[in-house]
């Protein structure tokens, strides 16, 4: 058995080789390059020629070394990095060097319990992807609207009047791309304005031209002169950067509903749109992960992406909840009372995702609303109860990721109830 501890970095990695009772017999600097890594690759394979032998521990799970350390057929065991640092001399000194030498001896110790890395598929790889572009285009989404109102506010307050409670909406965006300013939207003729609704496929282009002309006659307070000229690109930027984020996740969302079911479907059905004969290749528990209330397309990928198209290596319900950030950490010690806390080390794209399934699913199902108000009732926050909801939500999905079965509310409810009759 060969182990390799990787300190990684951007331009260049730190690589420590070892045996059993030898210890670490090599450290060497290896460049971010596909010759230096097959040189590498090499190297490994003159010190032990069945790739199954070589355990790699490195502090990351993705990157193209990873994918290029698997693809060799090694066995990844990634680590968390404060696995490494606890292992540090008393001083606690970081130094590259150390940490790849530490890493090679984790690697070394089989009676060390590390998980080994199980590699998404095609199709759980880009789920993952897509789902992690999405849900950073909705926060940057989030803060150019905050920064638009902002500078509307400033210089053209009537726009926030057309506006009303729909700031992102595809017609005031274009409207706001073309007249930034209240001079140029004062400028246009009522026919301009009809026209322009007719071409940005709005559905009453009289009451829209009626709105602006209502919001301009209105009194509003007159900005600098110099600061509307100033703002004036902002907002155009600002409007035509929104226009983009949002038609490119209308394209992701329905990516990611065709990788959930296998193909197109109509609107936000359940079900796909062409014939079964017709489906392509769908990701593992696709519709399993719809069929649960509150998850929709963008969602449902967030979540499945992350658990990926393995679940079988989450050996118990707690396993995955402890993944997902949901079971909570106890804490009790000699005559000190019993402290439960939230766990901070997982995995943070799933725990988000699974609090944002936990308050969706309130208005969908009965049974989660009447937990989460009883957890209220005993005193707990709106996080808490939400952390305690979404841990309930990963054992129900892991039950029936398990056994390859929709969720159904009624089957639930029933089994809840005679749990808590047994219960009590």
């Amino acid at each position: 058995m060969l182990g390799v501890g990787i300190d990684w970095a951007e331009e260049f990695h730190l690589v420590a080789l070892g045996k059993p009772g030898e210890g670490v017999i090599d450290i060497r600097r290896v460049e971010h390059t596909p010759a230096a890594v097959q040189a590498l690759l090499a190297h490994i394979a003159t010190l032990e020629p069945d790739p199954a032998e070589v355990r790699v521990v490195i502090e990351t799970r993705h990157g193209l070394l990873v994918e290029r350390l698997t693809d060799a057929g090694f066995t990844i065991l990634p680590v968390n990095p404060d696995l490494i640092a606890r292992r540090r001399g008393p001083a606690r000194k970081k130094d590259d060097a150390e940490d790849a030498r530490l890493a090679c001896l984790l690697a070394l110790d089989r009676y060390t319990t590390l998980r080994p890395l199980l590699p998404h598929g095609q199709l759980a790889g880009e789920l993952r992807a897509i789902a992690r572009d999405d849900e950073r285009a909705a926060r940057d989404q989030r803060r150019l609207a905050n920064r638009l109102r902002q500078d509307l506010i400033a210089t053209f307050p009537a726009a926030l009047a057309i506006a009303g409670d729909d700031l992102g909406a595809p017609t005031i965006l274009k409207l706001l791309e073309r007249w930034p300013t209240a001079q140029t939207l004062g400028g246009a003729a009522r026919h301009e304005l009809l026209a322009f609704a007719q071409a940005a496929h709005h559905g009453w282009p009289d009451r829209l031209a009626d709105r602006v002309q209502a919001a301009l006659a209105t009194d509003h307070f007159t900005p600098r002169d110099y600061l509307v000229r100033a703002k004036a690109d902002t907002i155009r930027l600002a409007a035509t950067q929104l226009l983009a984020i949002t038609a490119q996740r209308r394209v992701w969302e329905r990516r990611m509903g065709e990788l959930l079911l296998g193909a197109p479907r109509y609107g936000r059905a359940k079900q796909p749109r062409a014939d079964p004969d017709q489906l392509g290749q769908a990701f593992p528990g696709g519709k399993v992960y719809l069929s649960f209330p509150g998850l929709g397309d963008r969602l449902a990928a967030r979540i499945a992406g992350e658990i990926g198209d393995h679940p079988e290596q989450y050996g118990s319900p707690n396993a995955l909840q402890c993944y997902a950030g949901k079971a909570p950490v106890t804490r009790r010690s000699g005559k000190s009372e019993l402290v439960v806390a939230c766990r901070l080390a997982c995995n943070r794209y799933l725990a988000a995702a699974v609090q944002q399934w936990a308050f969706c699913s309130l208005r969908e199902s009965g049974w989660a609303r009447e937990f989460y108000d009883t957890q209220r009732a005993r005193g707990k926050t709106h996080h808490a109860a939400l952390r305690a909801l979404g841990n309930r939500w990963l054992e129900v999905l892991w039950h029936c990721l398990r056994k390859g079965v929709l969720y159904d509310e009624a089957t639930h409810v029933a089994n809840r109830n005679r749990a808590l009759g047994k219960a009590a």
